[in-house]
């Protein structure tokens, strides 16, 4: 694998090799030494052209266990805010020698450009593009599914027949995008519900059911509910009345979330907006998996740096 751009470019075998080596690296988070030598000597940059607290450590936490030097790259209040380009950033970091870039950028396809530019020769990973996608958000999510519900006897496994219902912002969501493919490539049934200002105008290619009735998506018993954040910060114009509408009408509060299946488990991506899109007893049960998400994405990134840049890479 040479860059990790997207999540509908992976094939079902590259997606279940990237989270068994996924689990291989969540074991080394019970060493005693929490580090492997693998990429001793090389040197990964963290270019972030939006902000992104959680994403950013994430990837730094995990380039430092595997040994890796580090340089992390904010776009605000550097050369890139005074009007410098792409190119010039990438022939930049080429000259200083990275390795790998993990890039995140307002503008959809920024990293595909960067990828296949010929300014830097290191392999690129999509920290989040515009509403494009976000692909180890979305691997990490699989990961999250695949071992709540099979736990130890999950590697080599896809998510066969698994029910996925994805609540929220589709219009803006790059996490919605990303988990669509990947779950669509591991045999996951993915149904979104949203207000319908916050469906794109065309999903006739997406492999997945559009509803607009939460109640009758958490009657139905899915496997999986993920909540997503509202982005207002990509929102320009009224998508729905006011957060107390949203709230009332694609909330995952306290009386939907009793009852959910008792087989059930949410997911939110996070930062979560509690009392929005999700209430604080949903957030905070035993069938959340938002603190494992966090945890189980400094081990997807690992393995997803260890497959770029350990050996010789190869384009996919």
């Amino acid at each position: 694998m040479r860059h990790l751009l997207s999540t509908k470019s992976l094939s079902r075998v590259e997606a279940i090799t990237l989270l068994d080596i996924a689990e291989d690296m969540a074991d080394v988070a019970n060493r005693e030494v929490k580090k492997l030598p693998t990429l001793r000597g090389k040197t990964v940059v963290n270019l972030f052209f939006e902000d992104s607290t959680r994403t950013r450590i994430s990837f730094e936490a995990a380039a430092k266990r595997l040994s890796a030097d580090v340089i992390n790259f904010s776009a605000k209040g550097s050369s890139v805010s005074k009007g410098e380009s792409l190119k010039d950033t990438a022939q930049t970091l080429a000259a200083m020698g990275a390795d790998g870039v993990v890039i995140r950028h307002p503008a959809s396809g920024a990293p595909q450009v960067l990828a296949g530019s010929g300014w830097i020769d290191a392999g690129i990973i999509n920290a989040g593009d515009g509403t494009h996608e976000h692909p180890t958000q979305a691997l990490l999510d699989a990961f999250t599914i695949r071992r709540r519900l099979h736990g130890t006897a999950s590697r080599g496994r896809g998510l066969d027949g698994v029910t996925v219902t994805i609540v929220g912002d589709i219009l803006h969501s790059r996490v919605a995008r990303s988990n669509l493919w990947l779950l669509d490539t591991l045999g996951a049934h993915v149904t979104f519900i949203a207000p319908p200002t916050l469906v794109p105008a065309d999903t006739s290619a997406w492999p997945a059911t559009i509803g607009y009735d939460l109640d009758a998506a958490i009657d139905a018993g899915p496997d999986v509910v993920m909540m997503l954040r509202i982005q207002a910060e990509r929102m320009n114009a009224a998508f729905f009345p006011n957060s107390r509408e949203y709230s009332r009408r694609w909330g995952l509060d306290d009386e939907r979330f009793s009852r959910l299946s008792s087989h059930s488990i949410v997911m939110h991506p996070g930062p979560m907006n509690r009392g929005l899109e999700i209430s604080s007893a949903a957030a905070d049960s035993d069938r959340s998996t938002v603190r494992e998400q966090v945890a189980n994405g400094v081990s997807v990134r690992m393995a997803a740096l260890y497959l770029l840049l350990s050996g010789d890479r190869e384009d996919s």
